[in-house]
């Protein structure tokens, strides 16, 4: 009998366009109180995923269209949060 092998589930991240495992990825969440990031991949809310990489999470930062096709905008605080997490 042949051992089932878990399937990891992939998401798009929104600046780069790249399909890649959630694990390789940090979910940015629009909730009531504003926008967070998302460490445990529970929190309720419109929610997309952003490489752990300086350059996508700069691009996103930069980008106009981001805030268009989301809904919401990356802030400065946010963005900081985000460098942050991808430093450790």
């Amino acid at each position: 009998m042949a051992s089932k092998t878990k399937r990891i589930p992939e998401r798009m991240c929104v600046s780069c366009r790249e399909m890649k495992p959630k694990t390789m990825l940090v979910r940015i969440v629009n909730t009531e109180n504003g926008v967070v990031v998302d460490t445990t991949g529970k929190v309720n809310g419109r929610g997309v995923y952003i490489c752990k990489c300086k350059q996508c999470i700069e691009r996103a930062y930069k980008q106009k269209n981001f805030a268009k096709v989301n809904g919401f905008a990356i802030s400065e605080q946010l963005f900081a949060q985000l460098e942050s997490i991808i430093e450790q």
